[in-house]
């Protein structure tokens, strides 16, 4: 499974002009990739990764209380939201040219419920978790704080 993990001030997802997931003030969205050989292990593993990513600076939230000296904090420690969008669209390739392939993307009936996973896996880590429609023509809006984007796999 991959993640594309995007440190925001706000974001939402709408489907045919109508809201379906949204977090309002600082948060994460991530965007969820699953390939043939991913398990619901990898989900998992992978909503820990994401949740405990010390990526914010605990300075900007003073109500956080945190071990003396500890700058670089996570969602889970802030108890900051994340919005989860599955996206089919991290497992292409251009490698052969500039038409990209799809191959390596799991096919829907295996990554739904893998995406689902992972959104389950983040909500019992104690994440208030949003998302977006499973293979909906979405439109995704954020604010990336930073910018800061980072790739993780698992």
């Amino acid at each position: 499974m991959r993640a594309l993990v995007q440190r925001v001030d706000s974001a939402h997802v709408d489907v045919a002009g109508q809201r379906v997931g949204g977090i309002d003030g600082p948060g994460l969205v991530v965007l969820v990739g699953v390939t043939h050989t991913d398990t619901p292990d990898h989900a998992a593993r992978l909503a820990g990764k994401v949740y405990h990513l010390r990526i914010f600076d605990a300075d900007g939230f003073a109500h956080c209380r945190l071990p003396s000296g500890a700058r670089e904090v996570s969602a889970a420690d802030l108890g900051l939201p994340v919005l989860v969008v599955s996206q089919f669209t991290l497992y292409g390739s251009a490698v052969k040219g500039r038409r990209p392939t799809w191959e390596a993307a799991a096919p829907a009936e295996t990554a739904e419920p893998l995406v689902a996973e992972f959104a389950d896996q983040l909500t019992a880590l104690g994440a208030t978790v949003a998302t977006g429609s499973f293979g909906a023509d979405m439109r995704v809006t954020m604010t990336n704080d930073g910018p800061f984007t980072l790739l993780l796999e698992v």
